[in-house]
């Protein structure tokens, strides 16, 4: 096995490729300049090459260097992230939920000040990941879609979902500008597209099939975010119409920053799941979230349905 270099002289590379310099890099750590010198040439010797070139007063990676830092950065974020999960564990009292990135934001995040209220002497940690729960990531409950990966023998449906079309209200400007679904056309419309790292809610071409109808305009989207939570953000400050879930806008909704424009919803063809660690139910708080968190899926799946029921029928095209 190769020998590693010394791993403070490692930490030091990182935070100077991240700095683009050893005078930035050593206010961040608090060191002197020639202190951070020291360690970069330690370095240098112990790879058996320089990593960087000068580019006039500043410093910069050169290829290799930048591969090396790329590694490195991700190295360190692993031992950080171990670093955090012992801390956690310190803690018998703690609540540890993964989920993906845009449920988390737009969904729990606002419901879970509503659980933290009432236990307040709980260390709660949420995290954002695409990524499903795994043996190693240690989470005591996972928010997903679609069929669970890990744990499906722990597994129950959180809630169905549908998409519906939202924007600002100052996007349509007077009242009645929208008279059938066509009309959205003269509005940007925004998507979301995450793939190929997830499934895509359902796209405009699909949602405008369900008019029954042929739309003689192009369907031109020309702007896409890889995340629900900035396509809809993108909508609450009025830059065009987004086809969204109903559960990451339904508070927005409520609090006027967005409107139904047109009165048509499309359902996920999968459902939310909650899952969880083998050992998470051994815990009494992870018990108490567990039930917590099924009754608000239940609620947000009522809340869907009365909207679909609340949508007028529309007449045939």
């Amino acid at each position: 096995m190769s020998r590693l270099p010394p791993l403070r002289a490692l930490q030091i590379f990182e935070t100077v490729g991240h700095c683009g310099g050893i005078s930035q890099a050593a206010k961040r750590l608090n060191l002197s300049v020639g202190a951070v010198s020291q360690q970069m040439k330690l370095l240098d010797e112990a790879l058996g090459m320089s990593r960087t070139v000068k580019d006039g007063q500043r410093l910069r990676l050169n290829a290799i260097g930048q591969r090396f830092h790329a590694r490195c950065s991700t190295a360190f974020e692993e031992l950080r992230a171990a670093v955090a999960e012992v801390e956690r564990s310190k803690n018998p009292n703690n609540l540890y939920v993964s989920g993906l990135p845009s449920l988390m934001n737009k969904w729990l995040g606002p419901l879970i000040y509503e659980w933290q209220h009432e236990h307040d002497d709980l260390d709660i940690y949420l995290d954002g990941t695409l990524a499903d729960t795994s043996e190693e990531e240690n989470a005591d409950f996972r928010i997903g879609y679609g069929e669970p990966v890990q744990y499906a023998e722990r597994s129950v449906v959180l809630f169905h979902d549908c998409v519906v079309p939202a924007c600002s209200p100052a996007l349509l400007g007077q009242p009645g500008t929208v008279g059938q679904a066509a009309d959205l056309l003269q509005h940007p419309l925004i998507r979301v597209d995450s793939r190929p790292k997830f499934d895509s809610p359902p796209s405009w071409v699909e949602w405008f099939g369900l008019e029954g109808g042929v739309v003689e305009q192009t369907i031109a989207v020309r702007r896409s975010f890889s995340s629900a939570s900035m396509a809809i953000q993108a909508a609450i400050d009025h830059q065009g119409i987004v086809l969204a879930q109903y559960s990451m806008i339904a508070r927005d909704i409520a609090e006027g920053r967005l409107i139904i424009p047109w009165p048509r919803a499309m359902a996920l063809p999968s459902p939310y799941y909650l899952s969880w660690h083998p050992n998470t139910l051994q815990k009494a708080q992870c018990r108490a979230f567990q039930r917590w968190l099924i009754g608000r899926g239940k609620a947000q799946e009522d809340m869907t349905e009365r909207l679909i029921l609340a949508l007028p029928d529309l007449p045939e095209s």
